[in-house]
């Protein structure tokens, strides 16, 4: 179990690695414009707001590699603080701006989160 908590911490952890790129990187591109459905002018007026979200993304993304690379007990600590984040993150994010986040976000910090305590 230990093994599979550990898969899913890494995914969750790619994931928020990808948000980063895509909110500091990509915004006014293609990809980054797909994820928000902004126009040009609009990508470009909000990308100093996306690099920051996407600079907290690469917060929680190092936290949970920390947590990964760790040992215990500080390793499942900084699982559990991070995927918490993520799943608040998550929430709030669908409540005040997508509800996709919820699913795309939230649910898979959930099952991380599920998987690590049940691995403990």
């Amino acid at each position: 179990m230990q093994t599979t908590a550990n898969v899913l911490v890494g995914l969750v952890a790619a994931l928020h690695a990808y948000i980063l790129i895509l909110e500091m990187f990509l915004w006014q591109k293609k990809p980054g414009r797909g994820l928000s459905g902004f126009d040009a002018d609009m990508a470009r007026a909000t990308a100093p707001l996306a690099a920051n979200q996407g600079l907290y993304n690469g917060f929680l993304a190092a936290g949970l590699v920390w947590g990964l690379v760790a040992d215990d007990p500080t390793a499942f600590s900084a699982k559990v603080f991070f995927l918490v984040c993520v799943v608040v993150a998550g929430i709030y994010g669908a409540a005040t701006a997508n509800r996709r986040i919820l699913v795309a976000q939230a649910l898979p910090g959930a099952l991380a989160l599920a998987a690590v305590l049940l691995a403990r």
